[in-house]
């Protein structure tokens, strides 16, 4: 993983998961694990797995390497308690469910990475909800274990609103030995949205966690907004834009605040998505790009042929 990301030019991850399962499948997502809980059903298992699919068959059809992550974004080990799977694996079977449809792939399959992926504990859009890096340090390490046990190629925890609970879940990460990916959500005015400046909250973990990430993403933001973070003052600087590999973008250019619990999907075309992103690859060195909130197999598709 660590070689392809300094060695290839692009690399494409999947697009939205769990957007898509609400608005295009009205899938009822359990209250705690999300997503998560569907490889326990034969129906849910099955629909989680067509997505994955399509996503692949694109970086397939292109031969792109590429990022997938498990279903495991509030896998967490509280909410797996809550959920009432304590005596299950869920993280190790997401992982499990993730590998099983990569054999259908064949030698494809040596180019795609599994992801681990995990999130923050409460709230994604709001930072007064961030655990301190010293309850993230206790809390996250039950889940960032039960990934790299279960065989990950890296682990990534991604829609960090706030560096402190960043600081603990990439200990916790960089404690399993895994490499490792963290992911904030960004503001126009280039800060995390605790307020601190993104380049300031790459410095501090690569300054305080070792081993470091590997690299740094946005997610869920769109690309006008990461286009105007990442050229804001300090974020601009040579330093930083080595360290930040890329963005898994949203196709709204609405804030967090606005788009959290929006019953309209505010979306845009996938030419238009693709564009966008592919500007950013050309003009600002971003190698890892995907979708996330409004994308689907269309944005993917033509983000695809956009840049290989």
């Amino acid at each position: 993983m660590e070689k392809t990301l300094a060695q290839a030019p692009f690399i494409l991850t999947e697009g939205a998961v769990i957007e898509r399962l609400r608005r295009e499948y009205n899938v009822s997502l359990d209250p705690h694990i999300l997503n998560a809980a569907l490889i326990y059903t034969d129906e849910g298992k099955s629909l989680l797995a067509s997505i994955y699919r399509e996503y692949l068959d694109i970086g397939r059809e292109h031969d792109l390497p590429m990022f997938i992550f498990t279903p495991t974004w509030r896998a967490n080990g509280e909410r797996i308690w809550l959920a009432g799977l304590r005596d299950r694996d869920v993280n190790g079977d997401c992982v499990g469910f993730v590998y099983e449809i990569l054999k259908a792939y064949g030698t494809y399959a040596r180019k795609v990475y599994v992801g681990g992926l995990m999130g923050c504990k409460g709230d994604a859009y709001d930072p007064a909800e961030a655990l301190s890096e010293e309850d993230a340090s206790v809390f996250h390490p039950f889940q960032a274990e039960a990934l790299a046990c279960a065989g990950v190629d890296f682990l990534a925890a991604v829609a960090l609103p706030a560096v402190s609970e960043a600081l603990g879940v990439a200990r916790s990460m960089a404690d399993t030995g895994c490499p490792y990916l963290l992911s904030f959500v960004v503001r126009p005015e280039g800060t995390l949205l605790d307020g601190t400046l993104l380049g300031d909250a790459i410095c501090m973990v690569d300054e305080k966690v070792s081993p470091r990430p590997v690299g740094y993403l946005v997610n869920c933001v769109h690309p006008s907004v990461f286009r105007k973070a990442l050229l804001h003052g300090r974020n601009a600087a040579p330093s930083v834009r080595k360290r930040l590999l890329g963005l898994q973008a949203n196709t709204s250019s609405k804030s967090p605040e606005e788009l959290d619990g929006s019953l309209e999907l505010d979306t845009e075309p996938p030419e238009l998505f693709a564009a966008s992103m592919a500007s950013l690859h050309q003009e600002l060195g971003m190698k890892v790009l995907g979708g996330c909130c409004g994308t689907d197999s269309r944005h993917i598709r033509a983000l695809a042929e956009k840049i290989a």
